[in-house]
């Protein structure tokens, strides 16, 4: 049930930043739909129980949701690295994960102090490898050393953490972020939200 859990929190997390970001009426709702039946067939399917590598664990527990709208929310939109992460998503979208990490990696020789570029990369290396890995690690760090203080690379670490299926280490990142957010940010919310969704999610697996 833990990948079920984690599958649901991230629908949740997501549905909530796209709001935030903007999405309303029917676009909202065909999102909503599409997460919604991801889990619905993962609970149908998935079979997280297994025995198996980590990296299969991994596997069970990722669900690939949109990033578009909680980019935009956390690095703004038209910024210099907006076109590249644009066309990453693009790639990423039709199952060319390994185009869309090469397409970053040559944008970020191009552009080596633009965190926002980091950041997408260590999305797409996790969406690449279903997971989080060293390379998506140094990614966020990297982008962290860029801008710091920036929250984007804490937020987008932690989902890429939970996406992998470690709650606990995404909650770690978030609750940290939450408690130095200014009272009036607006990426303070789905923050908050994300770290409430896994205490709930911790106190329903507990009983």
């Amino acid at each position: 049930m833990t990948g079920l859990f984690i599958v649901l929190l991230l629908a949740a997390v997501a549905l909530g930043v796209m709001r935030l970001a903007g999405l309303r009426g029917g676009l909202l709702t065909f999102v909503a739909s599409g997460l919604m039946l991801g889990a619905a067939g993962y609970a149908l399917s998935g079979r997280p129980g297994l025995a198996g590598s980590p990296r299969g664990g991994a596997e069970a527990a990722y669900a690939p949701i949109p990033l578009t709208a909680p980019r935009n929310l956390f690095l703004g939109r038209f910024s210099g690295s907006d076109h590249w992460l644009i066309m990453a998503d693009s790639l990423a979208s039709r199952g060319k994960t390994q185009d869309a990490v090469g397409l970053l990696r040559s944008a970020i020789r191009a552009h080596p102090r633009d965190y926002g570029l980091w950041v997408g990369l260590g999305n797409a290396l996790t969406d690449h490898a279903r997971g989080i890995t060293p390379a998506a690690r140094f990614a966020f760090q990297r982008a962290r050393e860029l801008a710091p203080g920036a929250p984007a690379p804490d937020y987008f670490e932690g989902l890429a953490l939970l996406r992998s299926g470690d709650p606990a280490a995404a909650y770690a990142l978030w609750r940290d972020l939450l408690d130095r957010a200014p009272s009036d940010a607006q990426w303070r919310p789905p923050v908050a939200d994300g770290v409430a969704l896994i205490e709930r999610m911790a106190q329903a697996r507990q009983r």
